[in-house]
């Protein structure tokens, strides 16, 4: 009986192994590489509580006369603070993994309000055309003629005045997500409704029509399915630009607090020490900031080329 029952998932385990995207994985030292520091970089994070040697949320810990102590590998520095500390002697190592943990959750977040209201536009707009169709499209079309950045200056800039900065800042991880996400969500909707435009004229919708299946049936559970692979491609490339979207936006001073710390508020608090020779505040987040978009990145060019059927896999 052990036997039977293993049988079965060990097939489907041969078969992810032998399927093409495994195969390409394997041939593919970027991919491989990127994926290990992308898993090093989100583990790391989230097990920040047990990798930090101090809680930078918690000011009792801080010491203004730790400040500006350099790297530990430079003169001067200790053997306690291995990345050093920031103007306000806050240790830079645990503050770097708990704001990266901030940021990946600002980009992820975000791109899940992305795809939410994209692929709902998306569908409606590619399934029941005519003036929907226009209207949908035409609101994308003014959405993309602004740019996130500054789309976002304006609404946070607004928000800060409206709600205060003591509000704003308690919020500050929430109004991101929501406005990070609302302004990129045509790149979703112009994909998903070329998608569904190609789909809805194939035999199998036209068979689900005569089934009497429901318009949100067929877009739900026949149509959406075949829009999984470039959703997949687009969500790679936005979780880099919402983590690049919010430090540009912390470091303009309208995105997380420097008590809240992300990449963007390390970068930002460190700016003004550069010149004055506490370089690290601000380099050492800004090569993480760096390399963690970079690897998403190339792990979404990997995953664009093996999910795009035009090129020949081998």
């Amino acid at each position: 009986m052990s036997n039977l029952s293993t049988n079965p998932e060990k097939t489907r385990m041969q078969k992810m192994w032998e399927s093409n995207i495994a195969y390409s994985f394997r041939r593919n030292p970027v991919a491989i590489v990127s994926l290990a520091v992308f898993l090093l970089i989100a583990l790391s994070t989230l097990f920040a509580p047990l990798l930090a040697p101090f809680d930078p949320y918690d000011m009792t810990q801080f010491n203004i006369l730790d400040s500006e102590l350099p790297p530990a590998w430079e003169q001067g520095g200790e053997a306690r603070f291995v990345f050093g500390t920031d103007a306000q002697g806050r240790d830079l190592w645990s503050a770097i993994l708990y704001g990266t943990r901030v940021s990946l959750i600002i980009g992820i977040c975000a791109v899940a309000v992305q795809a939410l209201l994209g692929i709902t536009i998306g569908l409606v707009a590619g399934y029941v055309g005519g003036r929907v169709d226009s209207l949908l499209m035409r609101l994308a079309d003014v959405q993309l003629s602004f740019s996130t950045l500054m789309v976002a200056i304006i609404f946070l800039a607004v928000s800060q005045a409206l709600f205060g900065s003591e509000t704003f800042n308690e919020y500050a991880l929430f109004i991101l997500v929501i406005v990070i996400g609302v302004a990129e969500w045509p790149q979703y909707a112009r994909t998903v409704r070329a998608t569904v435009l190609a789909e809805k004229r194939k035999e199998y919708v036209d068979a689900a029509r005569v089934l009497a299946f429901g318009p949100l049936r067929i877009m739900i559970k026949h149509i959406l399915p075949n829009s999984i692979s470039p959703i997949f491609v687009i969500s790679t490339v936005q979780v880099a630009n919402a983590i690049i979207s919010e430090a540009s936006l912390s470091f303009l001073g309208l995105g997380m607090p420097v008590s809240q710390p992300s990449l963007g508020s390390l970068i930002s608090s460190g700016f003004d020490y550069i010149f004055s020779g506490s370089w690290w505040i601000t380099t050492i987040p800004g090569i993480v900031l760096v390399v963690l978009v970079l690897v998403i990145n190339l792990l979404g060019d990997w995953l664009r080329d093996v999910l795009n059927p035009k090129l020949y896999k081998g």
